[in-house]
């Protein structure tokens, strides 16, 4: 085993000089994360006393301090009740023998919440005083059994630390590392344009109103939103990074229960667990309202519920099974090879009676949101396969993205990782290094290891979703599942303190590419933040001023934004009256288009007034003559702006408000 690590390391340095990839460590960032990791040491020295000398402890404590300064107080509580929630009710599905009961529990009661609550989103009752006292009295209900379920909790984090104290330190200071990324505003281009719609509409309408006309994934698959949503109907306010912080807990927790339920030692868990903290897409995932985040922590938690010696797992399964479709259909599908595990190690045993009961759950947590767009649109699926359902509200066309077909051939794990860019949106070695690095141990433990099905699994899950596009975060969950498995039984064969040292080596190398996993930490965002923790103001004006402009629109007026720039349509956070001239709207961007090519202005002008445009977000700078020709026909004038970037008023007789 030791020469299988020792090639597979060998072949990480010798691909990080071949392709150059080491000229693109961002040695600033990683500065910066040593910095941060020595504060927290450093504030968490004077807690040991009081923490029995558990540093671990001390330096969770103070992440989580940090957290609720960064992320805010309100927040941070809105995902603590709503996590307290779901751990009751996802007690009732989750067998009492599954290891790390509390952790999987948690997880099976977010993904119930968001599949109920998925069928209620057009209801007008997603308020404050409404979640509020419904999630305390599931607590006070459920407060019996949830307390039950956190003393083992909590009795088996002291028994970790214990076992390995100075390796659980290691690990919670790389999980608190992640989670800065929690601190920073809504900033990536995803959240931007579409994700932050659904949590905006229930704060400020209490309901959610899709229109596929003007967002074409406004009925994708929504409970990852859902759950972001109802923690900011609770905060009153954008809240991802609360919820983000719960999904980085969980995942970690059923990454634990995982472990357990094979029997990993105590080493090698947090060996595991701190690959898992290092890997460097895990901050850009919990800097925004991606799904990732939350399939990783749901298909650790499903591998757990399959493996674990615990009769009675068909709820908990299936639940959250459903969630991974609920979350993203690529997800689901990529568990596939889970589900067929699952179905080939429990065979003798399966509950076949109970499996329409099973079925009806399935559908019950995942397919709110295909049942919506099949009704308002005739496409289940929109706006996936609209060229073969052909529902109006767009045009006829089989989506794809030209970006993400580099090919599928055998060395494409090799070439993600080194040649990063042509797969992910960032820098090279943005996946970090360990799939290469630990491929011989996973070619051993596939040739001779007592879980080869399940290694075979977590493979495939991780295989699955490059078969059509080569796109490396779908693979991402897959990736996790993978790389937790491999340390498992190494300590044994290479020795303590070979093992180790290899892990320390490997999770210092993928923290110091962390920052090339998205703009948002290759740039000074992040500093920016440290300065201003309750000011954002500075970091807006730099990187998105068009933020700042939304902020300044008069209260109660309820005139239609239109986002000018194809590639800025940055409006999501209106809830419901932003419009775009993006591939996100196509119909509105072939009317853009067209009104492009009259170059006095009067296509414009037409536009605005079919639309109901009030106001128009946009660079001045960088407006066609149409567009500006467009704005004189209309009278518009100048409301706000920050550098070139401008926010122009229709007067209200040429607009009238938003439908």
């Amino acid at each position: 085993m030791r020469t299988a690590l020792a090639l597979g390391f060998a072949a990480t340095a010798a691909g990080l000089f071949v392709h150059d990839t080491w000229r693109a460590l961002p040695a600033e960032r990683f500065a910066l994360s040593l910095v941060l990791a020595a504060l927290a040491c450093l504030l968490a020295w004077p807690l040991r006393a009081r923490l029995r000398g558990k540093m671990a402890s001390a330096i969770a404590a103070i992440w989580f301090l940090a957290l609720v300064v960064y992320a805010g107080a309100l927040p941070v509580l809105a995902a603590a009740a709503l996590g307290l929630a779901a751990l009751g009710v996802g007690l009732w599905l989750v067998p009492v023998r599954m290891p790390a009961r509390a952790a999987i529990a948690a997880s099976v009661g977010l993904i119930a919440i968001a599949g109920l609550a998925g069928w209620t989103l057009a209801w007008p009752i997603h308020r404050a005083v409404v979640w509020w006292p419904l999630l305390v009295v599931v607590v006070a209900w459920r407060h019996r059994a949830i307390l039950d379920a956190l003393r083992p909790a909590l009795a088996g984090w002291r028994a970790a630390v214990d076992a390995a104290p100075r390796a659980a330190a290691a690990t919670v200071l790389l999980f608190g590392l992640a989670s800065t990324a929690c601190w920073l505003p809504s900033l990536q281009m995803d959240d931007l344009t579409y994700h932050l719609g659904l949590p905006a509409q229930l704060r400020l309408h209490a309901a959610y109103a899709p229109d596929a006309r003007v967002q074409m994934w406004a009925y994708a698959p929504w409970a990852g939103d859902v759950l972001h949503g109802l923690v900011g109907v609770m905060a009153g306010r954008e809240a991802h990074g609360a919820m983000n912080a719960l999904w980085l807990l969980l995942t970690a927790g059923a990454a634990g229960a995982l472990l357990t339920a094979l029997h990993a030692a105590p080493r090698e868990r947090w060996a595991a667990l701190a690959l898992l903290a290092s890997l460097p897409p895990l901050v850009w995932m919990a800097a925004g309202q991606q799904t990732e985040l939350a399939a990783t922590a749901v298909t650790l938690a499903l591998a757990a519920v399959i493996v674990a010696d615990a009769p009675g797992r068909l709820w908990a399964g299936t639940v959250l099974f459903a969630g991974l479709f609920a979350l993203k259909p690529v997800h689901g599908i990529a568990a596939l090879p889970l589900l067929a595990y699952a179905a080939w190690r429990h065979r003798h045993t399966l509950p076949w009676s109970r499996m329409p009961a099973a079925i009806a759950l399935f559908a019950l947590v995942a397919l709110s949101s295909e049942a919506m767009a099949w009704r308002a649109t005739g496409n289940p699926l929109l706006p996936l396969f609209n060229h073969v359902f052909r529902a109006p509200a767009m045009p006829p066309i089989a989506l794809d993205d030209a970006r993400w077909h580099a090919g599928f051939a055998p060395d494409l794990l090799w070439r993600m990782t080194f040649d990063t860019d042509r797969y992910y949106e960032g820098w090279d070695g943005a996946l970090g290094f360990a799939a290469i690095a630990l491929g011989g141990l996973w070619l051993l433990a596939l040739l001779r290891g007592p879980r080869r099905g399940l290694l075979v699994s977590a493979s495939l899950a991780m295989l699955l979703p490059l078969l059509p596009m080569q796109y490396a975060r779908y693979a991402w969950p897959g990736l996790c599942l993978l790389l937790v498995l491999l340390p498992i039984g190494a300590e044994a064969r290479l020795g303590r303190r070979a093992f180790a040292w290899s892990f320390v080596a490997l999770c210092v190398l993928d923290l110091a590419f962390q920052a090339n996993a998205s703009w948002l930490h290759h740039a000074s965002v992040m500093k920016r933040t440290l300065r201003s923790p309750f000011d954002d103001a500075a970091l807006l004006r730099d990187w998105l001023p068009e933020r700042l402009l939304l902020r300044r629109l008069p209260p109660g007026d309820r005139g239609a934004v239109l986002a000018a720039d194809p590639g800025r349509g940055f409006v999501a956070e209106l809830g419901g009256r932003g419009r775009t001239v993006s591939p996100h709207a196509p119909w509105l961007q072939r009317e853009a288009q067209a009104a492009d090519g009259d170059g006095s202005g009067a296509a414009w002008r037409r536009l605005f007034a079919a639309h109901g445009i009030r106001w128009v977000l946009g660079d001045a700078a960088d407006a066609s003559p149409a567009l500006r020709a467009g704005l004189d026909r209309a009278g518009a004038q100048t409301f706000a702006r920050e550098g070139t970037t401008t926010l122009w008023r229709l007067p209200p007789a040429s607009a009238p408000e938003a439908p």
